[in-house]
């Protein structure tokens, strides 16, 4: 298939032959939910956790005799049936992280840039050339492209482009190496270099 390479004002100056094997493979819409939901656990910290009764403060010393008062046996303060002891059963640090297998991940990603292509979410960008870090000037070139919510993906590390994107909060600049099925799908429109489809399709 073949696609308009747009430059910064939104005016064609190309078009671009994409490969059908990546940008129109079938979309996997359950494989793409495996694939977001595999990236999301492994960004969590798993650091919650919870005092139980070896952590909780106090309770060395038996609160009252074992017999002859009347009242039920008792061995520390820190039992979780006391108001302020430990918590039984609460969570515990973890690791929530887990992997699934390189097909997998690298179809879900073929999915989710097809699916891109498919609903005319894709623009091929000839170039971003900023001069200087601008936020502004950044954020007026993907209102001209009609990108409200955009992920950029440049070829090679450029700290220009990925400095004036940093402080908006609806657009997110990432280098091809990083390119992942979650922000893929989690913005609206997916703008790519021209030289970062270049090396994507040689990739795949």
């Amino acid at each position: 298939m073949d696609a308009p390479v747009l430059n910064a004002e939104n005016q064609q100056v190309g078009t671009i032959s994409l490969n059908d094997r990546i940008f129109s493979a079938p979309v996997n819409e359950a494989l793409l939910w495996e694939v977001v939901r595999m990236q999301l656990a492994n960004r969590r910290q798993g650091t919650h956790a919870v005092k139980n009764r070896s952590l909780v403060a106090g309770g060395g010393r038996k609160p009252w005799r074992q017999k002859g008062t009347g009242r039920a046996r008792a061995g520390s303060r820190r039992s979780p049936l006391w108001r302020g002891g430990g918590k039984i059963f609460g969570p515990t640090p973890r690791d929530y992280s887990y992997s699934m297998p390189k097909k997998k991940r690298r179809a879900g990603l073929r999915s989710a840039l097809a699916s891109k292509a498919r609903d005319g979410e894709l623009i091929v960008l000839d170039a971003f050339n900023l001069p200087a870090t601008r936020t502004k000037v950044f954020a007026e070139t993907l209102r001209s492209l009609g990108a409200n919510s955009a992920l950029v993906v440049i070829a090679e590390r450029n700290e220009v482009i990925e400095k004036s994107a940093r402080n908006l909060p609806w657009a997110k600049v990432i280098r091809l190496e990083g390119l992942n099925v979650y922000d893929i799908l989690k913005y609206e429109k997916l703008v790519l270099l021209k030289g970062a489809i270049d090396q994507l399709q040689e990739r795949f």
